[in-house]
């Protein structure tokens, strides 16, 4: 939150985009909103830094006429929940904008500020080639890109680039002239490897219940080959590389947010652990197993991660999230 405040009030410059001498609504996007209120908490803090810096900059000399907030994901997400939880009296119009983000869903130059948390790790789909058995970068044995084989790392972050590149294009079309955009999302301190942080052991621990189960015949050894988790967590290297080819955005400002959630008892760590694999993967399992599978799944998960979680305590290195404020060139 002081992150995009502080970028809301160094980088944004109302009188440019036109908000001194017109009435214009205020755009915002949420792109990868989910079903809150995550998204609420986003939205809400963005707005009150665009009013505190239209105060600063305007002596509240011409107010603001509002806000449009437009809330993004793909389709199979809840919006119902989503709407349900608006509060009545919010001060802003309020759209649904069903869609993947890998592609257009505005109007050009539509938005003032874009906003996305958390989203563009998950890739759009997982790289051909670590599901064929005749490819150099089949991944057997793994259900993500643990960065130990070349092949396969180059696949997944080819997905990312061709993803990202593709996600940025879009935005560049949606957002006006000198707006903003705030990524958050996961990542890797240069260098480290997936294997070598506690978040690629987690995931590690996760694809070894799915191998303890196709032991025991529950599942087959071709449903857990065909099996890898859509994710790809770049180094800020990597992003910052895409973002410059990309052309159409201005780095302003790139930090790494660290996980601070992990300073706490063991007992609240497994917990947060456990509850967070559900929200996150239980899907993903059940449409490729089943939801009987899913379920023992995560049983096993929780005793393995009970037994083994010192070692993912203690790991030399942990993910990061890449804080990344872009302003849209003026062309």
């Amino acid at each position: 939150m002081e992150m995009v405040d502080d970028g809301i009030m160094e980088k944004l410059d109302l009188k440019s985009l036109g908000f001194e001498s017109t009435n214009d609504t205020f755009r915002i996007a949420d792109f990868g909103c989910s079903v809150g209120p995550n998204t609420f908490f986003a939205v809400e803090n963005i707005m009150k830094a665009v009013e505190h810096k239209h105060h600063a900059q305007f002596n509240n000399s011409a107010p603001l006429s509002g806000f449009q907030v437009f809330f993004n994901d793909v389709t199979t997400n809840d919006f119902n929940t989503l709407f349900k939880a608006l509060h009545s009296n919010e001060k802003y119009f309020s759209a649904g904008v069903p869609g993947t983000f890998f592609g257009r869903l505005l109007p050009r130059s539509t938005l003032h500020f874009a906003h996305s948390s958390y989203c563009l790790h998950w890739l759009s789909k997982v790289p051909t080639e670590v599901l064929d058995s005749e490819s150099p970068a089949w991944n057997k044995g793994s259900i993500q890109c643990d960065g130990l084989k070349k092949e396969v790392t180059k696949a997944y972050s080819a997905q990312f680039q061709s993803d990202m590149s593709t996600f940025l294009e879009a935005r560049g079309q949606e957002i006006v002239g000198g707006g903003l955009m705030v990524i958050i999302t996961g990542g890797l301190p240069d260098g480290v490897l997936m294997s070598q942080a506690g978040i690629g052991m987690y995931y590690d621990l996760l694809g070894s219940c799915l191998i303890d189960m196709a032991e025991l015949g529950v599942i087959s050894e071709e449903q857990l080959d065909s099996f890898n988790l859509p994710l790809y967590y770049s180094s800020s290297k990597e992003i910052e590389e895409i973002i410059k080819a990309n052309g159409n955005f201005s780095i302003e400002r790139m930090d790494s947010l660290s996980h601070n959630i992990w300073k706490t008892s063991r007992e609240t760590k497994i917990k947060v652990s456990v509850t967070g694999g559900r929200a996150v993967f239980q899907g993903l399992l059940e449409d490729h197993f089943g939801r009987e599978v899913a379920e023992k799944t995560f049983e096993n998960f929780e005793t393995k991660l009970d037994e083994n979680f010192s070692i993912i305590d203690g790991a030399a290195h942990e993910h990061i999230d890449h804080f990344i404020l872009l302003k849209r060139n003026v062309n």
